[in-house]
């Protein structure tokens, strides 16, 4: 047998870490580690925040690719998590890929989730999960959408395997967890009135914190004109949330539906930078 026939393709694998620190009323670096595909930048910020930018040096995931993120925002700290692009998932050709992310907000600090959107090609196949540990009074937003091909392209998904897992504690207990599959024909499933109804893109909107019943009039009065979305507020041991789902025709128009509402729960405050329209 040719050797050149046994030999598996070549797969991406990465992890950093980010660990932030109050100095003097400021938001700075306590630890910083990147090793393969995982690299972190950190722009200028003009307050006391720090916004770290996560990049995937390999240009996109496949199976087999493994992805790790780790990050702790310590006592009073002020964070923000996004990625320099959309990441695309693309078609499989053998094995599932993993991105993975954990994240630990302590004593008034804050962490905002707000990676761009995740691209699922046609065939892709990819296993996420999102592990966050709160302190009681920590405050959490994260967004994560996703879209069904490009529509733009005209591209579509007609099969593969996404798996979307998501686990949030406060003070060790459980507030918020959630568990999507989208498995072999996914065409099928987003065309069903219960799932997507035909939209081809779609977003969860999570946030805990203190002041969740101080948003949600506002939020929901956002959202009213909005056919496919929701926002429900919940008070679960001890911790406020509020949860939000978003489906739109394609990414633009998710893109223009989610920007005020982050605005809005960022207290005004605009988008990272790398987020355009």
């Amino acid at each position: 047998m040719n050797d050149a026939a046994i030999i598996a393709p070549q797969r991406a694998w990465g992890k950093g870490r980010l660990v932030a620190k109050s100095e003097r009323g400021r938001t700075r670096i306590a630890e910083l580690y990147q090793e393969g595909c995982a690299k972190i930048r950190l722009p200028k910020t003009f307050d006391a925040s720090m916004e770290a930018v996560l990049i995937n040096s390999s240009g996109g995931v496949t199976g087999g690719d493994r992805l790790e993120w780790d990050f702790e925002a310590g006592e009073g700290t002020e964070l923000t998590l996004t990625t320099q692009a959309c990441e695309k998932i693309y078609k499989a050709s053998a094995g599932t890929a993993s991105i993975a992310t954990c994240i630990s907000v302590a004593a008034g600090a804050r962490v905002d989730w707000l990676p761009q959107e995740t691209i699922l090609f046609d065939r892709a196949s990819l296993s996420r999960s999102l592990e966050v540990e709160l302190a009681p009074d920590a405050s959490f937003l994260a967004v994560e959408a996703v879209l069904l091909g490009r529509k733009a392209m005209g591209e579509a998904v007609h099969a593969g395997l996404f798996r979307d897992r998501w686990r949030v504690r406060s003070g060790g207990r459980f507030v918020h967890a959630e568990d999507l599959a989208l498995a072999d024909d996914i065409a099928g499933l987003a065309a069903r009135p219960a799932t997507l109804g035909g939209a081809a893109a779609f977003a969860t909107l999570l946030y805990a914190a203190p002041d969740c019943e101080a948003m949600l009039s506002k939020l929901r009065a956002m959202l009213a004109p909005v056919v496919e979305a929701g926002v429900s507020h919940y008070k679960v041991g001890g911790c406020d949330k509020l949860v939000a789902r978003v489906a739109a025709v394609d990414g633009f128009a998710l893109r223009k539906i989610l920007i005020p509402l982050i605005s809005h729960l960022r207290e005004d405050a605009s988008v990272p930078k790398v987020w355009t329209l």
